[in-house]
């Protein structure tokens, strides 16, 4: 995700760069970065956030601890720290880096091909200029959206951050399905990838909502109302309803 937020920075011209300091432990992705992408390389993480406008932390979680305590007390009060560790909450980044202007957001996978979902939130210390920053930033791996408390952020993981996995899944089983029962594979695959693409651009460009759009296509007593009556004896709804409660509260446990 670290290098999905450099390459749409670049490529969208937000930065240049010469403006651009990577900090990595391991010397072969410095390597790689500073040959694909012509930025400053390092492995001190302060030597990297100094000076900068904004500091962008997209490490993993086991390691946040080491990364805040390393940046404790070199970070300027101008300088926007915006964090992508998952399940780190605000408070957390704040006592661990010293450091009040702070943005918290979730990305999810599709912000790699600039078709993702920001959620994020910021402390009141961040200014709107700041804020702009942030925005900015996200807006240019997909679409974001900002929320004044970090409550929400919790759910949004369980919808948006955790949704790409429910599509894959449901788009495995549907091609699965298709094999079974008799579409070669490589038919099935492209049948099922473009129907996904196809009905996500159609809801976004008619402005129906997805519950109207269904109406339309289910004709009385026709094929699509057969499948969508085995959808509803499964209960389906149901499913979905319990799968997102379940990354919600799993979200909250993980959160530190």
């Amino acid at each position: 995700m670290g290098e999905a937020i450099l390459s749409a920075i670049l490529d969208q011209g937000l930065s240049q760069p010469r403006g651009v300091c990577v900090s990595d432990v391991s010397e072969n992705r410095r390597q790689y970065l500073e040959q694909k992408y012509g930025v400053a390389v390092t492995s001190d993480n302060r030597l990297a956030s100094a000076k900068r406008d904004v500091v962008i932390l997209a490490i993993k979680p086991q390691n946040s601890a080491e990364v805040l305590a390393g940046l404790s007390g070199c970070l300027q009060p101008n300088q926007l720290v915006l964090s992508i560790i998952a399940g780190t909450r605000i408070d957390t980044l704040c006592q661990g880096l010293n450091h009040r202007h702070i943005v918290r957001a979730m990305p999810n996978t599709p912000a790699q091909i600039g078709e993702g979902m920001s959620a994020w939130t910021a402390t009141p210390e961040v200014t709107d200029r700041q804020k702009s920053w942030a925005r900015s930033i996200l807006g240019v791996m997909g679409k974001e959206i900002y929320f004044d408390d970090e409550k929400y952020l919790d759910m949004a993981t369980a919808v948006s951050g955790s949704g790409p996995a429910y599509f894959f899944l449901f788009a495995d089983s549907l091609i699965e399905s298709a094999v079974d029962i008799g579409l070669p594979p490589e038919v099935a695959e492209v049948l099922v990838l473009q129907t996904m693409l196809g009905s996500g651009h159609l809801i976004q460009k008619t402005g129906k909502s997805p519950a109207e759009l269904r109406r339309m296509v289910t004709s009385p007593g026709g094929t699509t109302a057969a499948a969508l009556r085995q959808f509803e004896k499964g209960e389906f709804s149901n499913l979905v309803r319990q799968a997102v409660t379940a990354a919600f509260h799993r979200a909250k446990e993980l959160g530190t």
